[in-house]
């Protein structure tokens, strides 16, 4: 049997054969996040670019937001979709840390898109709407907003997140020229927390 580190969980035994899946699912969601981070990259400027207009809510008139700024954003997160290892089918498959590791991303690039499109959708029925939907638009925006920067918080968990299952796995003399230390290196630096967190936290007051 082959013995390998699970954290803070002490140890575990994990059969050869289903060491090297594990493996070769890691493989494959890092060479994924690298493929990725261009539109991830793309994203997060687009969303950082926004942001500033919307952590403290919508102002009373709304025609005062850089909409071409937000609708932007919700484009390049709905152009980042959930492709190979990150469908839900494909991820329910992978063995491992690669599974959490296909979550996460699946999770923000859902919680992403939807925040932006029900903020451009809010805002929409604010300007144009009924006044009783106007009134549900910015009862409820500050949920979205929510989202975006939650999906943003668990996107820059995924770097050091890498870091950590790369040694659990075995590091390089596992992984070989298939992943290297450099490789994951840069791969934790493109998904930190420098690089995707929100500042400052969304300060904005639900319901109103």
């Amino acid at each position: 049997m082959a013995l390998i580190s699970a954290g803070c969980a002490g140890t575990r035994h994990v059969a050869p054969r289903e060491l090297a899946l594990e493996r070769a699912d890691f493989v494959a969601v890092s060479r994924a996040l690298s493929d990725l981070e261009p539109a991830v990259r793309a994203e997060v400027t687009a969303s950082k670019a926004a942001w500033p207009s919307l952590v403290d809510g919508l102002p009373r008139d709304v025609r005062a937001l850089p909409q071409a700024t937000i609708r932007l954003a919700g484009q390049r997160a709905a152009a980042i979709g959930q492709p190979g290892v990150f469908g839900e089918r494909e991820g329910a498959e992978l063995t491992g840390p690669g599974s959490p590791l296909a979550g996460e991303f699946r999770t923000y690039s859902i919680l992403c898109a939807r925040g932006w499109q029900l903020i451009g959708a809010a805002i929409t029925q604010i300007e144009h709407g009924s006044p009783a939907a106007a009134r549900f638009a910015r009862a409820n925006v500050g949920l979205y907003i929510e989202s975006v920067y939650d999906a943003h918080f668990g996107l820059s968990q995924i770097g050091k997140q890498l870091l950590a299952d790369y040694k659990q796995l075995g590091g390089p003399p596992a992984f070989g020229a298939s992943l290297t230390q450099a490789q994951i290196d840069a791969l934790s630096r493109a998904y930190s927390q420098a690089n995707n967190r929100l500042n400052p936290h969304e300060r904005v007051r639900f319901g109103t």
